[in-house]
């Protein structure tokens, strides 16, 4: 499964949030963060999944997994 590159994006994207200014406390870094994360998922939840045959299937070799993707599956 090729996961590194939406990980990277979603580093690089908070590493520039939290650049742009000191905080005053642990709970301003985490809403900051939080915010971005809601934006990253209106721009990506648009977006079809590539190759989602390939990694359902890699998935559903796991019985613990399988049974958690067939519950959402309309089987």
């Amino acid at each position: 499964m090729y996961t590194t590159n939406a990980i990277e994006s979603v580093n690089s994207s908070f590493r520039k949030v939290t650049k742009k200014g000191s905080f005053p406390n642990e709970a301003a870094v985490i809403k900051v963060l939080y915010l971005r994360i809601t934006e990253l998922y209106k721009k990506w939840s648009k977006r079809p999944i590539s190759n989602w045959a390939m990694v359902r299937n890699q998935l559903a070799m796991d019985d613990k997994t399988r049974t958690r993707i067939l519950k959402y599956e309309n089987y």
